[in-house]
């Protein structure tokens, strides 16, 4: 039985004759009632009446064609979903909060890159709660979201820990706090303090840290890279993971360096999300497995290059 004779069938019973149904098809008239025979053959049954006026479906037609409409939607199914499929393996959708940009995801993409020439990878930088929208309503394959150690993760996400780092104060060397080695709330709030908008996680965690108290001028932005862009400015200092800082081309190229805060049991995840449920695009799967290579890669070299005693 092929998936041709039962589109020959629905064709009749669409159009209401073998000849009608031919032109559907772009088949000759004979090579239709041929492969209808052939099916009628197969199954032991009339399916169609054929009379002078036209054909149409049998008694016995009639029965077996709610089965026959069934394994047609299922076939029609089957080719959207890989239709679906092969467009999404061309292009990976990943949200992310841009924390572990230089660390993570970058190498990660440069890995990815390596591999799959001809897939694309579309980052997109925004909050939290609007990447696990995305993740649910098929918008993104991969999220990067950053939660403090304790928090809870949604249940539906398929959660995998990549980085864990200390929340530092972002700074230029020129600043007066880079002088210190350990910087306390009251200290970071003697500076403009460019801070996450809410809905990040390091707003959550500077909030905390100033026990609701302001600094004397402050900005508001979306995500670590234009944060650290403000502060390699002059604007201010920042509050971020470490690992978003140290390795960053701002620092490298000297505009930017940090110092710890005298909070140092907190500690920075950043994890890789995925809906439990739903396709996983084998692109997709790659690019995760990328991230998780590359996030080994960084917390195994911060290790080696860690001071003695020291906890990364």
């Amino acid at each position: 039985m092929r998936i041709e004779q039962l589109e020959c069938i629905a064709a009749v019973t669409r159009t209401g004759s073998l000849r009608r149904a031919a032109v559907d098809l772009h088949l000759s008239q004979p090579a239709l009632s041929e492969t209808v025979r052939n099916l009628e053959r197969e199954l032991g049954v009339d399916l169609l009446d054929r009379r002078r006026s036209g054909a149409r479906l049998s008694e016995q037609g009639r029965e077996l064609l709610p089965h026959i409409v069934e394994v047609l939607e299922s076939v029609d199914r089957l080719r959207r979903a890989a239709h679906d499929q092969h467009h999404s393996s061309r292009t990976v959708r990943v949200g992310t909060v841009n924390a572990a940009t230089v660390p993570l995801l970058m190498p990660a993409m440069r890995q990815f890159r390596a591999a799959h020439p001809a897939t694309q990878v579309e980052v997109v930088g925004t909050q939290q709660e609007d990447i696990h929208r995305g993740l649910r309503e098929g918008a993104f394959d991969l999220g990067l979201v950053n939660y403090l150690q304790g928090d809870d993760t949604p249940p539906d996400m398929e959660t995998t820990e990549l980085l864990r780092g200390r929340p530092v104060v972002c700074m230029r060397p020129d600043s007066p706090l880079a002088a210190l080695d350990v910087v306390t709330p009251a200290e970071l709030l003697t500076e403009p303090v460019i801070a996450m908008r809410a809905g990040y996680v390091m707003h959550r965690y500077t909030h905390r840290l100033l026990e609701g108290r302001t600094p004397s001028f402050s900005y508001a932005t979306d995500g670590a890279e234009v944060g650290k862009l403000m502060v390699a400015e002059g604007l201010g200092v920042t509050v971020l993971p470490d690992f978003s800082v140290e390795g960053d081309p701002l620092e490298r190229a000297g505009l930017l360096t940090c110092r710890s805060l005298s909070d140092t049991a907190t500690r920075v995840l950043v994890v890789v999300q995925r809906p439990r449920s739903g396709s996983f695009p084998r692109a997709a799967r790659e690019l995760r497995a990328a991230l998780v290579e590359q996030a080994a890669l960084h917390t195994r070299t911060r290790t080696e290059h860690a001071p003695a005693g020291g906890d990364a």
